[in-house]
């Protein structure tokens, strides 16, 4: 498997687990939200939901980032990540949630994907191919 499609594999596995923290409560525990303890059981549920995100993350972002061998850069690998979210919210908030999309949201979702496209554009062979030694080093 390569660096770039580990990276990619770990953001989405990421996201799915931040999506279903942050927004599966509303399909799951949707009762009353007025009370203050009924709050903060449903955000530590989500809270734990969300640990397992970190644990994918990190990793996708060490292995992604040119300094340590990998392919991106930071705004790159931020860009697609941002990308993977609303992939995987998208899909979830259809599926899950039954929502539907006004064109509104449908084009801000393009916009993104297309400022993805333009991060990604203009990569050098370098940036593919980094040197063996390629350690993240801060420039002078």
């Amino acid at each position: 498997m390569t660096r770039i499609l580990a990276t990619v594999l770990l953001l989405v596995g990421s996201n799915l687990f931040m999506t279903v923290a942050w927004y599966g409560h509303l399909r799951w525990f949707p009762g009353n939200s007025r009370s203050l303890l009924a709050l903060l059981g449903v955000a530590l549920i989500a809270w734990s939901i969300a640990l397992p995100e970190y644990l994918l993350q990190v990793p996708a972002n060490r292995l992604g980032h040119q300094g340590h061998g990998g392919a991106f850069t930071t705004p790159q690998l931020k860009i697609m990540q941002e990308a993977i979210t609303l992939l995987v919210f998208a899909a979830f908030s259809i599926l899950v949630l039954k929502d539907k999309f006004r064109p509104n949201d449908i084009a801000a979702f393009i916009l993104i994907f297309i400022a993805c496209a333009v991060s990604m554009s203009g990569r050098s062979d370098k940036a593919l191919n980094p040197p063996k030694d390629a350690a993240w080093k801060a420039t002078p």
